[in-house]
């Protein structure tokens, strides 16, 4: 049996935090980022731990799967304690937090371990998350101890 890629939209708040829960422990790399500032794009590519895939049964074994994660209609985006000049830097994802301002934008922020942050100000949300291609086998799971500092 074939499996299908996973294909997500989200136009709300609710949404995005379905996306979220879907990219945590997702892995990239600085040179997997961009801003099309011109076509107001704002686009990563992730390799994706594949939490659902786990979750359907205990002897399931752990894989990942590259996904594209896009945000249209972007108007600016920020970065603080990110090198963009360190091209090869690996990131882990956390999490997408949003928030609607005053003068009726979003502000979506992109949480990486580090404290890393890209925040992005869109008109609207408009997110995407793709998977692309075969996923593969990982030996590791991602573990999260609650009570580290």
């Amino acid at each position: 049996m074939v499996e299908k890629n996973l294909k997500l939209n989200a136009n709300s708040e609710e949404d995005v935090r379905v996306i979220s829960a879907h990219l945590q422990d997702s892995i990239t790399q600085v040179k997997n980022i961009a801003h099309l500032r011109k076509n107001r794009i704002f686009i990563i590519q992730f390799n994706r731990f594949m939490w659902e895939d786990i979750e359907k049964g205990v002897f399931r074994k752990s894989k990942r799967i590259q996904s594209i994660l896009k945000f249209e209609n972007v108007l600016n985006v920020y970065s603080s304690n990110l090198n963009q000049r360190n091209k090869e830097r690996f990131l882990d994802f956390l999490a997408i937090e949003t928030k609607f301002l005053s003068d009726k934008s979003y502000e979506i922020k992109l949480n990486f371990a580090s404290n890393i942050l890209i925040k992005l100000k869109a008109e609207v949300i408009e997110c995407f998350l793709e998977d692309i291609g075969e996923a593969w086998e990982t030996k590791s799971k991602p573990k999260h101890n609650f009570f580290d500092d």
